[in-house]
């Protein structure tokens, strides 16, 4: 073992340190800041940031409050397609890192000049923002990866944007199923470039992996 390496205690002890942090970070100020309908609205690009997309109503307000440990902080709905900006929030005082809500994709019902605009600010805010640090891509574990999931796997491959996957809504299955679809998510995971090794498994109601995903926030932001 190399003196950069450690042994399992001191790596336990390392993820523990780590997790106690990133509660303390995310029970700290968290708030609004904005919300960009198009690219010329978008913050000052002068803290990290790190986005969470996925399908329509795959939890991701849901999720957002969880992580945060504010009910009301992302609007939650059962609307495919509510969010259609990108909605900004800072974390910390003085600002550590924002968190970037991103309108959900794949809503077939939604008008297509509206999917349209909507690509277009996803597309050029994901290839463009300097700052972005890591896309965390939710996926219902209830259906796993979708073609639509997969495009944009691919599409952050070509733009070189590090992006890690979430399974959201574990607790809606069964644990052998869970543990099927995380080992299939894993594997589809390894053949992308861009892409996080380790797919977390999280619940917005019974609060499990959100630890794990707040310290997986954190380290993304400040590396």
């Amino acid at each position: 073992m190399s003196d950069t390496e450690l042994d399992p205690v001191a790596a336990a002890k390392a993820r523990d340190w780590l997790i106690e942090d990133a509660r303390r970070r995310f029970t700290g100020p968290v708030e609004f800041r904005l919300s960009a309908p198009a690219l010329q609205y978008l913050p000052d690009p002068d803290v990290s940031e790190i986005a969470f997309a996925g399908r329509s109503n795959v939890g991701k307000s849901s999720l957002l409050n969880a992580l945060t440990g504010r009910q009301g902080l992302a609007r939650a709905s059962n609307t495919p397609g509510r969010t259609q900006e990108l909605n900004f929030f800072d974390v910390g005082e003085p600002r550590v890192f924002r968190l970037v809500d991103m309108p959900g994709y794949g809503y077939a019902e939604a008008p297509k000049d509206l999917v349209a605009r909507w690509k277009r600010l996803i597309f050029d805010y994901l290839r463009g923002r300097a700052v972005l640090k890591r896309v965390l891509v939710l996926v219902d574990a209830r259906h796993g990866l979708k073609a639509v999931d997969q495009e944009i796997m691919t599409m952050l491959d070509q733009a070189a944007v590090s992006y890690q996957l979430v399974l959201t809504k574990a607790d809606k299955i069964k644990p052998t199923a869970l543990v099927a679809t995380l080992a299939g998510v894993e594997a589809i995971a390894k053949t992308h470039v861009a892409a996080y090794p380790e797919v977390l498994a999280t619940s917005a109601e019974t609060g499990r992996g959100i630890p794990e995903l707040r310290a997986a926030v954190l380290t993304a932001a400040e590396r």
